[in-house]
């Protein structure tokens, strides 16, 4: 579903103290870590400005009692509360969930349901858009080369399913969700090309052309396009060993 997900903070060392306190009680340990970005498989922080803010990451637990971990290391640690553990059955009859807000006031919560995705830590995203049938309008644009397909509709949201974790539209009078970076998985460099053309024949803003971004890693090969909030979405190929 997701190569990555980036998020730009504030103050790299205040984030990364949060995010190692909490992920660890889920049994996330970083996978990547160089000056200026750490990364628990496709979770990343990444130095820079302006930070990301008014986003909402959902994290996978693997027990309910894992979710209690999360939220009270987070809280003995002095965060802030942004959501006790407890069931929230209007998600899903077995949704428990537990949140919490990083230092630039995302919401980062720990949930744990019967239809847990299965590889990566990130279940799913919510991000908050100014006009939410332009926002959708893009993501369904896309869909055919992230490969994500329509889920729920809701009065103010829309949810679009992966092959496990989902990202959901949310249009409820709060800020949008800004400075942001998504990367889809493609299974080849033509997907790159065809994600870029899709979205930049429709007007969208290119933000990188397909190409290889050997700084990344050996034949990693991305294309970069910005949403109608200004997110970057990539779509990335890397091939295999």
């Amino acid at each position: 579903m997701f190569a990555h997900v980036g998020l730009r903070a504030s103050d790299r060392a205040a984030s990364e103290r949060f995010y190692r306190a909490v992920l660890s009680t889920l049994g996330y340990q970083p996978t990547h870590e160089r000056e200026d970005v750490i990364a628990w498989d496709d979770f990343a922080l990444i130095e820079g400005q302006p930070p990301t803010r008014h986003l909402h990451v959902g994290f996978v637990a693997a027990t309910r009692a894992h979710v209690d971990a999360f939220h009270r290391a987070g809280v003995e640690a002095g965060y802030e509360d942004d959501g006790a553990p407890g069931e929230r059955p209007y998600y899903k009859p077995d949704y428990y969930g537990a949140f919490l807000l990083d230092p630039d006031g995302n919401s980062a919560e720990a949930v744990h349901h019967g239809d847990c995705r299965r590889g990566g830590c990130v279940d799913h995203l919510w991000i908050r858009v100014d006009d939410l049938e332009a926002a959708h309008a893009f993501y369904l644009l896309v869909s055919k080369h992230t490969g994500l397909r329509p889920g729920s509709t809701w009065p103010g949201g829309r949810q679009l399913l992966g092959a496990w974790a989902t990202v959901a539209l949310i249009h409820d009078g709060r800020p949008a969700t800004e400075n942001l970076h998504v990367a889809f998985p493609a299974p080849d460099r033509q997907t790159v090309h065809d994600f870029h053309a899709a979205a930049t024949q429709a007007g969208h803003r290119s933000h990188g052309e397909p190409g290889e971004r050997p700084r990344y890693g050996a034949g990693y090969y991305a294309s970069y396009v910005l949403d109608p909030d200004g997110n970057n979405i990539e779509s990335v190929f890397r091939p295999l060993g």
